[in-house]
């Protein structure tokens, strides 16, 4: 009988060692697991909530509190422009809202660039940066590029003329006006989100006002091509000029030197005495005197 009950003794000893081992690897486990997760905690960039919409949104749509949301946006790569609170967003209530100028997806943030200010209209003015204006550019289909341009698009803005210079006759010129300039408008819409190509007769650009006069000197002069620039192409175009001879690759001989004047050469004096032999005069050569 003592046998039996040191046996069970030793036998719940074992199990209680063996549950105090358990739950000591457990409890390791999980004070590992947590010292891990305030490390994470530690590491995490910063959150700052700003307001989002919550459905895509078009141009000219009006924005209102039903349109937008709370998110969390990660502090250090904040945009400008953003609205961190009601009042900011909406200042003056549902009385004056704002509208959208550039389309808006899903959960993205509310920049004051993509907006108007509360109560105005979503024209070309809401789309000018401070100390821009805006130049309308007659195009066709060829000029146009096909009718591919959007309002956000950039372009290259060629000059095609004849350029008179002193003494030489005229030449018809191409040569590179403005590049990577930003479209506002075509024709008379400044919404960026319209779908598939059509001939445009305008295109608006927004320039500074020094560009403006060079682009109505331009546009008086000659012809304007467009050349669309890709998205992302950070270029910066030097002088681009071509005229006809180069780019046929005409190379002009160089006109002939003239030929010297010949130099007078200065004789000698000679003077002479006329004698008469009869009927005969006979001239002789003599010393002239000086």
């Amino acid at each position: 009988m003592r046998a039996v009950f040191a046996l069970v003794l030793m036998v719940g000893i074992g199990l209680a060692g063996f549950a105090v081992y358990m739950v000591q690897g457990y409890m390791e486990q999980r004070e590992t697991e947590l010292v891990a997760v305030r490390q994470k905690v530690a590491e995490a960039v910063p959150t700052v909530e700003v307001f989002a919409v919550n459905r895509a949104i078009a141009y000219g749509e009006t924005l209102t509190r039903e349109d937008v949301e709370l998110i969390a946006y990660a502090e250090p790569h904040l945009p400008e422009g953003v609205f961190l609170t009601e009042e900011e967003l909406f200042p003056e209530g549902d009385e004056e809202l704002r509208v959208v100028t550039r389309p808006m997806e899903a959960l993205e943030p509310v920049l004051a660039v993509k907006v108007t200010e509360p109560g105005d209209i979503a024209g070309i003015t809401s789309l000018l940066s401070p100390g821009m204006r805006a130049f309308t550019i007659t195009v066709d289909v060829q000029s146009g590029v096909s009718g591919f341009l959007r309002p956000g698009d950039r372009v290259d803005v060629y000059w095609t003329g004849d350029l008179r210079t002193a003494g030489q006759d005229s030449q018809n010129v191409t040569k590179l006006i403005k590049g990577s300039v930003e479209l506002i408008a075509v024709d008379q819409t400044a919404d960026g989100n319209r779908n598939g190509a059509a001939i445009a007769r305008t295109v608006t650009v927004q320039v500074s006002p020094e560009d403006v006069a060079a682009l109505a000197q331009a546009q008086a002069t000659g012809d304007l091509s467009l050349s669309l620039v890709g998205a992302g192409d950070a270029t910066v175009l030097g002088g681009i000029s071509i005229d006809q001879r180069t780019l046929l690759g005409v190379v002009e001989e160089a006109a002939p030197e003239p030929e010297p004047e010949p130099v007078a050469v200065e004789e000698p004096e000679r003077c002479y005495i006329t004698q008469s032999r009869g009927t005969e005069r006979i001239q002789i050569e003599i010393a002239c005197q000086g």
